[in-house]
């Protein structure tokens, strides 16, 4: 079973790369674009059978090692 697990820095957290694309974009002359806001995607291959057990797995090791959860979210799919 295949879990994605997508973090994200938590709203108030600076984001300097997202600032950055940002910024690129305008210059590129995407002007209509606001905030820009960076993240990562892991994808995770389990052994698990049923999709509630291998979405609670993919959240405990994204708790504890893939996020840092004082400035980053995640969010996890069973795909």
């Amino acid at each position: 079973m295949k879990a994605i697990v997508t973090v994200t820095l938590k709203h108030g957290v600076l984001d300097p790369q997202g600032k950055a694309i940002g910024h690129a974009l305008h210059t590129l002359g995407f002007t209509e674009v606001g905030e820009v806001r960076v993240g990562k995607t892991i994808e995770l291959e389990l052994p698990a059978q049923d999709p509630a057990q291998a979405k609670a797995t993919a959240e405990d090791m994204a708790r504890k090692l893939l996020a840092n959860t004082v400035i980053e979210s995640f969010k996890v799919e069973i795909a």
